[in-house]
């Protein structure tokens, strides 16, 4: 057999074993159900039709009965990926709702005291301490009395994920605004990098902060080399601006969310 022919061939089995290779990888496409339900755990078959093999791969907890359990799409699609299916999320979505196939339970109140307008409110799915970061799978939507909504009371779960309770938080009740906010990325006596950026300048320096703060909050930070106090804003963990970039952020930070739950 010529060197010719010997070439040719190794390169067609090369590339026969890379197309095997690659179909192996790229898993089974997917799409997900229009309606989710799931008992007391979320699995891919919940999720997924044609989830094959895969379909008792546990993604997450279902709601309480009446509730609806809320899941990270960027988790669930990575999850899919390890257990061989693809989802592509060709909708862009952020979270996935999932409905409880149990029925509600009737309040043993009775009908005296569970009267009155009920709305559908974002909601603790379990009892949470000071300090913990919120998760997608500690919150729920669940049935509340409308008299008792907060004010504050976001329709979008995005809001809350990623924030730090300010109190101890208990099972059940709606989420409130006021309840939550954004982790700290400076504290006091941090070590701080401060920059300065505007039309192709760049200044950084390095000090200390005087105090702890939140992104885009005011942090006091004292250079280490004159003692000067700078006050510069919170970008991110142990950085912080000046100037322009400041604004930026402050604005960005600052801005009230703009959709709240009608509770009347």
């Amino acid at each position: 057999m010529g060197r010719r022919l010997r070439s040719s061939l190794a390169l067609a089995c090369a590339t026969l074993m890379a197309v095997s290779a690659w179909g192996a990888l790229a898993g089974q496409q997917v799409m997900l159900r229009a309606d989710v339900a799931s008992g007391a755990t979320v699995t891919l078959g919940d999720l997924f039709d044609n989830a094959g093999s895969s379909a008792k791969i546990m993604v997450g907890y279902g709601a309480p009965a009446g509730q609806i359990a809320v899941l990270d799409a960027g988790e669930v699609q990575r999850i899919a990926h390890i257990h061989g299916l693809d989802w592509s999320n060709p909708n862009g979505i952020r979270r996935i709702m999932v409905r409880s196939e149990g029925r509600a339970v009737a309040d043993p109140a009775g009908p005296a005291e569970t009267a009155g307008k009920m709305i559908q409110a974002l909601t603790y799915a379990r009892n949470m301490g000071a300090g913990e970061i919120v998760q997608p799978t500690d919150l729920t939507y669940a049935s509340v009395p409308a008299f008792s909504a907060p004010q504050d009371m976001p329709r979008d779960a995005d809001v809350v994920i990623g924030k730090v309770a300010r109190r101890p938080l208990r099972m059940g009740s709606a989420v409130a605004v006021h309840d939550i906010s954004t982790p700290q990325v400076i504290k006091r006596g941090d070590i701080v990098q401060v920059a300065y950026r505007d039309d192709g300048i760049s200044l950084v320096l390095q000090g200390k902060a005087m105090d702890s703060a939140a992104l885009g909050e005011p942090v006091a930070v004292m250079n280490t080399v004159s003692n000067k106090v700078i006050q510069a804003i919170a970008a991110g963990p142990d950085e912080a601006v000046v100037g322009p970039a400041a604004e930026e952020i402050r604005a960005k930070t600052s801005a009230v969310p703009a959709q709240f739950a009608a509770l009347r």
